[in-house]
């Protein structure tokens, strides 16, 4: 049987742009944590702290769901990897213990903003490094109006402001989605790209706007990445099998083979 999606944490049978974005954000995560120790916070299903804890000295997924957290410890077992209870405002780590920490989509769900800084300032190592997205409620807004899990979305300037207050170093990079691929990069790389879109009848310039930003902040140096793009080929393919599995393994599709039957084999009868 199909799987159903809720929207509030991605899943591994999920196929698509979110899927996409969110792989994406940690393929950025990892250019920052060889041998390091991340946290990964809202760890959800806990797919993205397996994939960092293949380079990471030690990653520790933290998620509010105690549910998630149980499957997450059965499913991802690795001696460098571990999952806890806690929420983004009450982290059960030591102080100065995190070299990396990671956040993708998670701020928005709640509006204890300023809590959740502190906190992560409290278990940062000096000069430890943030990585943080969120939806740019300026064109998010126009996607979806009203999300269900959202509580509280950040306009770009209100993404800053808040990095800024605690992190003496950031840089604010725009991501968006396009054609089943995702393109990460800095306000002014993301800004230069020019979009062109068209058929045989005419070629035109199509704007390119962010839906999600991304925050990478430390008291230390900051080292900038350049444009980076997640090539979707393998996840738009798997969904594509995945809505072929499951068409062919409907009730109707079943009923349809059956009914069908003897006049293809008929049909076969004939041609010879």
């Amino acid at each position: 049987m199909k799987k159903k999606w809720t929207g509030e944490r991605l899943e591994t049978f999920v196929y698509g742009d979110s899927a996409v974005e969110h792989l994406h954000r940690y393929s950025i995560a990892s250019h920052f944590i060889k041998d390091k120790i991340v946290l990964d916070i809202a760890s959800g299903e806990g797919y993205g702290s397996a994939i960092l804890a293949k380079n990471a000295k030690q990653v520790i997924g933290v998620d509010i769901d105690q549910k998630s957290v149980r499957d997450a410890i059965k499913k991802y077992k690795s001696n460098n990897l571990n999952f806890l209870v806690g929420s983004a405002d009450k982290i059960s780590v030591e102080d100065n213990s995190i070299d990396v920490l990671v956040s993708f989509e998670t701020i928005e769900h709640h509006d204890k903003h300023d809590e959740m800084f502190m906190e992560i300032k409290r278990i940062l190592k000096p000069n430890g490094i943030m990585i943080m997205s969120s939806p740019d409620k300026k064109h998010y807004i126009k996607l979806e109006k009203n999300n269900p899990f959202h509580i509280k979305e950040l306009f770009l300037e209100e993404f800053e402001a808040l990095a800024s207050k605690y992190f003496n170093n950031c840089i604010t990079y725009f991501q968006k989605c396009i054609n089943g691929s995702s393109v990460i990069a800095t306000i002014p790389d993301f800004k230069s790209i020019n979009l062109v879109s068209g058929s045989y009848d005419d070629i035109f310039t199509k704007d390119f706007e962010p839906l999600y930003n991304i925050i990478i902040a430390s008291d230390g140096k900051v080292d900038e990445l350049g444009l980076t793009i997640f090539d979707g080929e393998i996840i738009t393919d798997q969904l594509h099998q995945d809505e072929i599995d499951y068409i062919r393994t409907s009730t109707t599709f079943k009923l349809g083979s059956v009914l069908l039957f003897p006049l293809i084999k008929l049909k076969l009868i004939f041609k010879k």
